[in-house]
This record gives structure tokens, C-alpha cells and sequence, in this order.
């Protein structure tokens, strides 16, 4: 993770709309996003197994990008086109997190996230295949923002600790998955789809 902080986020959009739904997050929202200061990186990954379809990760300097400042009042100043795509996000799980710990670097084709209540791992696995190792922590939801873009979608549901796999190898993020996974997570496989750094919209 390149920064101390993280919005992590899961969700569905109907197939109607995914055309105009991929073009809208590429080409106006993540760019929107990674102009608000503090913003390092966002990448959104499309689900080869599990649910839900989608899962976006913005990387942050801090916590405090993300709960307070220019993101939130972009969050509840949302653009015309911001309007007509919120609706879309059906089953949205969304978490503002602190990154307890991370290892590796770089972005891998593929990622496992885990969502799970209780206490993290005591050491993240390191195995041929796995380039990053990632423990997200959510915020308790009372210390988020309610924000006009979330009465758009109706609210959003919150994943309290989150784990993060990246790999070239997907039979060793697989295992690593189920290592790591209780009988209660919820546990998906992700394609990385798209990717862009705040230093991309400077070039």
C-alpha cells in the first residue's frame, strides 16, 4: 500500500449499464478522485469468483483524506454524471480503513480480498506467487461521514477487517486465501481491470 490509510470497496452494477458504468469510473471518477489531495492510487478490480462484481481500492496519506477536506465535499457535491451512476452500486460495501500492515509493492493482475469480523493475523504470508500482503482495519461506521453520494445509493454496508492478496500466481493466492480465510468471511477473486496514480493526471 503506498499510503497509511485506505477506502476499500465492494459492489454490484447491473449488465445494462456496465458499458457507460467502466467509462464514467475511468475517464471522469477515478480521475476526480486521485485529484483530491492526498490521493496515491486507485486501482478496481473485476471479480473472477465470488460476490460482489466489483472491488475499487483507493490508496491514501492518512485517514484524515478520507474523513474530512476536499474528498468529502466532493462526496457530497457529486458531478451530473456522479448522479446518474450512483444508483447502479447495488450491494455496496464500502470502509474507510487504516492499514494496520502491508508487504510488497506494485500492482499484481490478480487479488484476494477477505472481509471478516475478529482479530487479524499475526503474520501475512510470504510464498512464491504473492508479490503484496495487505490487513486493512475499518473505522466504526459512527465516525464516517454520511454523504449525499450514500443517500444516492441508499447507504452502504461496512466490512470491519479486510485482507488484501496480490499475485501473478492465482493457485498461490487461492491457497494463501484459504490459509488465511475463517468459516465466516467472505472471500473473492479479482482481476485488476484498471489503475491510475495521482501522478498520471500530471502527465
Amino acid at each position: 500500500m503506498l499510503g497509511r490509510a485506505a477506502v476499500a470497496m465492494w459492489w454490484d452494477v447491473p449488465p445494462e449499464v456496465r458499458t457507460e458504468w467502466e467509462d464514467w469510473h475511468s475517464s471522469e471518477h477515478m480521475p476526480e478522485r486521485l485529484g483530491i489531495p492526498g490521493f496515491l492510487r486507485g486501482s478496481r478490480w473485476v471479480a473472477e469468483s465470488g460476490k460482489p462484481s466489483y472491488f475499487v481500492c483507493y490508496e491514501v496519506a492518512d485517514l484524515g483524506t478520507i474523513t474530512s477536506g476536499p474528498y468529502v465535499e466532493r462526496l457530497n457535491n457529486p458531478s451530473p454524471w456522479s448522479k446518474k451512476m450512483m444508483p447502479y452500486h447495488r450491494n455496496m460495501v464500502r470502509s474507510l480503513c487504516t492499514v494496520r500492515t502491508s508487504s510488497g509493492g506494485g500492482l499484481a493482475g490478480m487479488a484476494a480480498t477477505i472481509r471478516f469480523s475478529g482479530g487479524m493475523p499475526a503474520l501475512l504470508p510470504e510464498r512464491k506467487g504473492l508479490t503484496g500482503a495487505h490487513a486493512l482495519e475499518s473505522i466504526p461506521a459512527a465516525d464516517t461521514p454520511r454523504t449525499a453520494e450514500q443517500k444516492i445509493r441508499g447507504g452502504d454496508a461496512q466490512a470491519d477487517q479486510v485482507l488484501v492478496l496480490c499475485g501473478y500466481d492465482v493457485e498461490a493466492i487461492k491457497a494463501a486465501a484459504a490459509q488465511l480465510a475463517s468459516p465466516d468471511a467472505t472471500v473473492g477473486l479479482y482481476r485488476l481491470a484498471y489503475s491510475m496514480t495521482s501522478r498520471d493526471l500530471t502527465r
